[in-house]
């Protein structure tokens, strides 16, 4: 009984935060979904099409269930990192679908397995695994892709949060402005306190 409460717990999650991350295009246009926002090059789409990939790997072949189609490979020597970015042929719409027809061939494999299956995971130090290993795994990437993607829409456009409902900051302009003051002034004051402290300062 817990095992299946805790595949299902796990697998809600999943659904829940796949839904997130994808709702981070909307509203936005070409170039923005698809600009380096980071100086490593960090992008909206290109965090989409790097959890495809990788969800199908870890959902699919891990279990012996492989995707039934033909991904880009994500160690192309060609092309290093290319599953992070989308070039100027991949359109918006070809990369959510992959992912969304990603998200049914991983949640049958997690509908039709027991949690304890096994899997295998050739590039992991310790490649036996679990199901359960790689639905926390898979949630957890997800998920720290997911608050990439919220940093980088609020700085696109100021929104945030996981659904729409939460996308328009719930303070006007001018609080925000003071309250990024404060937080500017007490990191000052933090640095000006350390500088003048001495080595055997205890209150630090």
């Amino acid at each position: 009984m817990i095992d299946d409460f805790a595949k299902e717990y796990l697998h809600s999650d999943l659904r829940e935060i796949r839904e997130a991350v994808l709702w981070k295009l909307d509203g936005l246009g070409e170039y923005d979904i698809r600009r380096p926002l980071t100086s490593t090059g960090t992008n909206l789409l290109g965090l989409v099409k790097h959890l495809s990939i990788w969800e199908s790997r870890y959902f699919g072949e891990v279990f012996d269930r492989p995707f039934p189609e033909p991904l880009p490979r994500w160690d192309d020597a060609g092309e290093p990192g290319g599953d992070m970015w989308a070039t100027e042929h991949e359109t918006r719409e070809e990369i959510i679908d992959l992912y969304r027809r990603v998200w049914e061939h991983s949640d049958k494999t997690i509908t039709d397995l027991a949690i304890d299956s096994p899997g295998y995971v050739p590039w992991w130090p310790r490649p036996n695994v679990r199901l359960f290993n790689i639905l926390v795994h898979i949630l957890t990437e997800t998920s720290r892709h997911a608050g990439h993607a919220d940093i980088l829409r609020e700085q696109l456009d100021e929104s945030t949060g996981t659904t729409a409902q939460y996308a328009t900051p719930q303070r006007d302009a001018a609080f925000w402005a003071a309250q990024c003051a404060k937080i500017e002034r007490a990191a000052k004051a933090a640095v000006t306190r350390l500088d003048h402290a001495g080595p055997h300062d205890t209150t630090l």
